[in-house]
């Protein structure tokens, strides 16, 4: 048996151990209202046999595993001590399943406990649990309904989280669309600037090419009047 099996088995054990505590509960409750718990009995039968055979295996493990010295004194030492508990819980479970004492509280700390052994690791003890005192005048059933309010309201608050995130996202979306929108205008006018200053240095450029053009025709005229002149003053008569 592997480490990480070990440990596995070890979870479903404790898995199987609150699940007795459950049905145990529930053949109460039968018998307080008069049901018939007969079903569920032969259930609690085969499960505290199977709880049994469990924890047979986990010590049948450990001690492979420290004799072939797979793991450390310190580890075996440590794993030993959940065997302990499981065969603490195991006799609990048999005590309260033969009407010998009432429903014992550890079935409240596991409950408490919140699946800690699957949470918190292999370490995780579900069975050493401190009962708050708020939750001491409390029975089984409204235990768990009062986890099941705390989880919706855990999940109303995690939807409206969702729901603000939603609404940032879209507002983050129509600030990108509005700065693309004014890149596109940015764009726009700069081609437009662009065309007018060619516009601006062609209409220059024509300008000067006008006033050239004026300038050659103006002593064109004056060389012209100059040629007349003189022909004038020479044809006349002295």
């Amino acid at each position: 048996m592997s480490e990480d099996h070990w440990f596995q088995n070890y979870d479903a054990t404790c898995r199987l151990a609150q699940e007795i505590a459950e049905n145990i509960h529930e053949r109460n409750r039968l018998q307080r209202t008069g049901g018939n718990p007969a079903k569920i009995n032969m259930t609690l039968r085969a499960s505290l046999q199977k709880l049994k055979q469990n924890v047979s295996q986990l010590k049948e493990g450990l001690l492979r595993a420290s004799s072939s010295r797979r793991i450390m004194q310190s580890e075996a030492d440590r794993r030993q001590n959940l065997i302990d508990d499981l065969l603490t819980r195991e006799k609990q479970l048999n005590a309260t399943f033969k009407g010998d004492v009432t429903e014992a509280e550890p079935t409240r700390s596991t409950l408490l406990a919140g699946g800690a052994a699957a949470s918190g690791g292999p370490a995780a003890n579900p069975w050493l649990i401190n009962e708050p005192e708020e939750t001491k005048s409390l029975t089984f059933g409204e235990i768990k309904q009062q986890q099941q309010r705390i989880i919706e309201a855990q999940d109303a608050g995690l939807d409206a989280l969702a729901a603000v995130i939603g609404r940032q996202k879209a507002m983050g979306q129509d600030i990108g669309n509005e700065l693309d929108e004014q890149n596109e205008i940015i764009d726009d006018l700069s081609h437009l600037v662009d065309k007018t200053d060619d516009r601006i240095r062609n209409e220059t450029r024509r300008i000067k090419l006008v006033e050239t053009k004026s300038a050659s025709c103006g002593m064109l005229v004056v060389i012209v009047l100059l040629l007349i002149a003189i022909i004038v003053v020479a044809a006349w008569p002295a």
